[in-house]
């Protein structure tokens, strides 16, 4: 059966407890946390929280600044990049999260600052030896491609599958996200059913990141390829602002559809949808 989550990236600044109450107001089976050590590091209370509220840590959506670099031509952050990643780990593991986002490079990095073959293999040795890591933590780490204008490669998932496979980990799958495959999959459900077993994770967003049901896309191919793939993991809505940049929006006290309308109205729209089909 396939589960809910929402990503509290999405309420940006916005206390913890406050978000898994909404969360869980709405009926979802979990929330995705922001990937930031700092403000997850009192992994305790969170449990406390998040069995009072009656849901789970579905994962985690890490954050890949240009300090975290996994392919970066600086050792310095690389390894900074890796440690990141790894603390993302631990705090998974105690948070009983099993799904940590990884990406080969930084968000809005859009060209190459070394030769290709050599990023591959900075990204791949990282995201082994994390991964690694992981297994002995019961954590999965998923590989997520996303769109040109974010990244200058893996932006399908065909390539996130590439990386998997150059990786070797059984704990090392590839995940969906709706927004960024709309922009670059010749075909959406094509490109699920591709994936198969190693699609450990999904992002919900309609074309224009909103909630599903706001913009153009059609969601009952999609549903019927993972249920063709016999999909049973988590459905986690990843919804943003239509700006470069996001959360200044979000800062600046706008977005405010983002919170509880949008909360309620993703799950009511996906779980219709998924109904339906």
């Amino acid at each position: 059966m396939v589960k809910y989550a929402y990503d509290a990236l999405v309420y940006w600044g916005e206390a913890i407890e406050k978000s898994i109450e909404r969360v869980a107001k709405f009926g979802y089976d979990g929330i995705e946390f922001a990937g930031e050590p700092d403000k997850l590091k009192d992994t305790e209370d969170i449990n406390k929280l998040l069995d009072e509220h009656g849901i789970e840590a579905s994962s985690i959506c890490s954050l890949y600044t240009m300090e975290r670099d996994l392919a970066s031509p600086k050792e310095e952050i690389r390894e900074n990049a890796k440690d990141y990643v790894k603390k993302l780990v631990k705090i998974a593991s105690e948070l009983r999260a099993k799904i940590v986002i990884v990406a080969p490079s930084a968000c809005g990095k859009v060209k190459s600052e070394a030769p290709y073959e050599k990023e591959l293999n900075w990204a791949v040795s990282g995201i082994k030896e994390c991964g690694e890591f992981a297994a002995d933590l019961g954590v999965n780490l998923v590989i997520e491609a996303w769109n040109r204008y974010e990244t200058y490669w893996v932006n399908r998932l065909e390539q996130a599958l590439e990386l998997k496979e150059m990786i070797g980990l059984e704990n090392v799958g590839v995940m969906g996200d709706l927004f960024h495959m709309n922009l670059e999959e010749k075909s959406i459900p094509e490109a699920i059913k591709q994936a198969g077993k190693t699609l450990f994770h999904f992002h919900i967003a309609d074309s224009n990141r909103a909630a599903p049901g706001e913009g153009h896309l059609d969601f009952k191919p999609i549903i019927k390829a993972l249920k063709e793939i016999d999909y049973d993991k988590y459905l986690s809505m990843e919804l943003l602002p239509a700006s470069a940049d996001p959360f200044g929006i979000l800062e600046k006290g706008g977005g405010k559809e983002f919170f509880d309308a949008y909360t309620k109205k993703a799950i009511e729209y996906m779980k219709a949808a998924w109904e339906s089909v």
